[in-house]
């Protein structure tokens, strides 16, 4: 990406809220250690359903952080939202006298694939059993997947750029990038990211009609991709908020820049055309890297989309050696959302804050639970694998169709 002189996107702090931990040291030790935490799904309401396992959040206490004015208006997705917002702005040293002192400077923006599934089933309910007077004056909005931005705009008084991306599952990545161009172009701070709460009874047979997710019952071979088990994917709550800032902007007040976001480029192949994903991903991989003026050789680690589908996993095995050639089977892979689940547009943003942290600390995490890999990939699993890391690559696919490559750069590069 061209950018003007010191307008580099830098990322500055990282809020996470996700099934294996409620803050960034806690999410992060889990995906060092290769901790698995998929488990039956334990939601009321769900107990009959097909989908037996998924990574749930749990120990989450949304009132600690958030004020009953805005729980009231909001569903679980946003609640996981704002939480992390506010970890991430927290980590980056802005409070509310930064956000006061210059409210238009400092934008937001997210993506979202499922909504309030939760917030709108119980409206609905009440809608059905007792009548219209019973339905609340926000299940007009809380269920909407713009929610998050418009609240965590509202709650934390920032007017600067705000927006939603809607982009399938890639549209994590997409948002990452949309925050970084808009950084590029004059705004000083975006706080973007994803968060999903996709476990409600409705929202879960709303994903029955997916023919990739895995409705094995064993959490310890519900979820394997590169293998010759590969049966699907599970579903996953939670994610991460990212603060994106323009590095003359964050070095001036004294913040730490934890990583740059240097490249990305997006594709679109089509609904369940795994064999045709190898194109449209390579050819996302290629764009991004160009952008980043990222030689294929220079890429240290790939955090794979690793759908958990034979076809699919063998199209994104074969995008990466297209692009990267011989360095491509001798590249390091990893895939941590193997044992948190697969968040929809929440995945990928959680797989960039464990690429920052894994640029920072030099160590690759492994992919849980996989072991016998039948793909042509240097998957990292077992344990972790320390490594000199400069430049990391994360991918995304979408169940309809999008493609997604990110470009990370170390922030000493």
């Amino acid at each position: 990406m061209s950018e003007p002189h010191g307008r580099r996107a830098a990322v500055t702090g990282i809020g996470v809220v996700a099934p294996n931990g409620t803050s960034t040291d806690t999410f992060w030790k889990a995906t060092q250690e290769g901790i698995s935490v998929l488990d039956r799904v334990t939601r009321e309401g769900c107990e009959h359903l097909p989908l037996k396992v998924a990574g749930e959040v749990r120990g989450f206490d949304p009132a600690a952080t958030i004020e009953e004015r805005f729980l009231v208006q909001t569903d679980r997705f946003t609640h996981f939202a704002m939480a992390a917002a506010d970890f991430a702005l927290d980590d980056a040293r802005l409070g509310e006298a930064d956000a006061a002192g210059a409210p238009y400077s400092i934008g937001v923006v997210t993506a979202a694939g499922s909504g309030g599934g939760a917030f709108g089933q119980r409206e609905l309910q009440r809608l059905w059993s007792k009548g219209s007077r019973f339905v609340g004056p926000y299940q007009s909005i809380a269920w909407f997947y713009a929610a998050s931005t418009g609240q965590i705009s509202i709650r934390r008084k920032l007017k600067g750029p705000c927006s939603v991306v809607a982009s399938d599952e890639a549209g994590g990545l997409d948002a990452l990038a949309h925050a970084a161009r808009a950084v590029r172009r004059g705004t000083d701070v975006i706080v973007a990211g994803s968060t999903e709460a996709p476990l409600a009874p409705y929202s879960v047979v709303c994903q029955l009609g997916y023919q990739e997710l895995s409705t094995v019952a064993d959490p310890s071979r519900a979820y394997r991709p590169f293998t010759e088990d590969a049966c699907g994917f599970v579903p996953a709550e939670g994610g991460a908020m990212l603060v994106v800032e323009a590095e003359t902007a964050a070095r001036e007040r004294g913040a730490d820049v934890r990583a740059y976001l240097a490249g990305h480029a997006a594709t679109f192949t089509g609904a369940s055309r795994w064999a045709e994903s190898r194109e449209g991903l390579a050819q996302a991989i290629r764009g991004a890297l160009a952008e980043a003026h990222c030689a294929p050789e220079e890429v240290d680690v790939v955090f794979a989309d690793a759908l958990g589908v034979p076809e699919a996993d063998r199209a994104e095995a074969l995008a990466i050696a297209d692009v990267l050639g011989a360095h491509g089977r001798r590249v390091p892979v990893t895939a941590p959302k193997t044992g948190t689940g697969r968040g929809y547009c929440a995945a990928p943003v959680l797989d960039t804050a464990a690429a920052v942290l894994a640029l920072e600390h030099g160590l690759i995490p492994p992919t849980p639970g996989v072991v016998a890999v039948c793909h042509d990939l240097d998957l990292v699993t077992g344990r972790a694998r320390p490594a000199g890391l400069r430049t990391a690559l994360v991918l995304s696919r979408g169940l309809m169709g999008s493609n997604s490559a990110l470009v990370l750069r170390h922030a000493a590069g």
